[in-house]
C-alpha cells in the first residue's frame, strides 16, 4: 500500500475540510407573476403564487 513520505500537518488538513463549511448565499429566482425576487421552488412571499396558482393569501 502506498505510505505518505510526510505527515499532513493540522492546518493544511483543517483548511482543506474548511472548505465544506462555507456558507453560500440562497439561489435567487423571479418570480413570474409579479418578477420579485423569490427562492426557487417555494411561495413567492409577495403575491403567493406558485405553480401558476394562488397558494396562499396575501394581504
Amino acid at each position: 500500500m502506498a505510505v505518505p513520505k510526510k505527515k499532513t500537518s493540522k492546518a493544511k488538513s483543517r483548511s482543506r475540510r474548511a472548505s465544506n463549511w462555507t456558507l453560500k448565499a440562497p439561489s435567487r429566482s423571479v418570480c413570474p407573476r409579479c418578477n420579485a425576487v423569490k427562492q426557487p421552488h417555494v411561495v413567492c412571499g409577495n403575491c403567493g403564487w406558485y405553480g401558476g396558482r394562488q397558494a396562499i393569501d396575501v394581504d
